[in-house]
């Protein structure tokens, strides 16, 4: 005697057909890659230990910073210095002379340039005065932005 343990012939073994998802492999597989990225993204996030000093208001008889020479920077491409319209190859010799006419002759550690652009600026001809004015000796170079409130 044989049995027939599958089939499509309806007898008493019959496993028949099942339609159904089976849903619980794939929440179990979702709930590891939840507990993997819960415990791999705290040991992405890299913190930098920084002692900073504290924040001391200047003594009241200290000299006031000089005043900064602009560098404004348009869409097309533009460059002016304060008001007065420059070029990147001559931006050097602008400078120096605006820090002249300011009375602030002198190393270059010294003065302050700010550099102001609009938002549209290319980022190539952003580097490109950040780049001349390494080159010319101007390090200490700040950015200004809008005020976001």
């Amino acid at each position: 005697m044989a049995a027939k343990l599958a089939g499509g012939g309806g007898g008493r073994y019959s496993l028949g057909a099942n339609s159904e998802i089976n849903v619980t492999p794939f929440v179990d597989i979702l709930l590891v890659l939840l507990i993997i990225f819960m415990v791999a993204v705290p040991m992405a996030v890299t913190s930098i230990k920084i002692d900073l000093p504290p924040a001391v208001p200047p003594p009241p008889n200290a000299p006031k910073p000089k005043e900064p020479v602009f560098i404004s920077i348009q869409k097309s491409g533009a460059l002016y210095i304060a008001e007065k319209q420059s070029s990147l190859d001559n931006l050097q010799y602008d400078l120096e002379a605006k820090f002249a006419a300011n009375g602030e002759a002198g190393t270059k550690d010294d003065q302050r340039v700010m550099i102001r652009a609009d938002a549209d600026v290319e980022y190539a001809d952003f580097m490109g005065v950040l780049n001349q004015l390494q080159t010319a000796g101007w390090y200490k170079v700040g950015l200004i932005n809008e005020d976001i409130h």
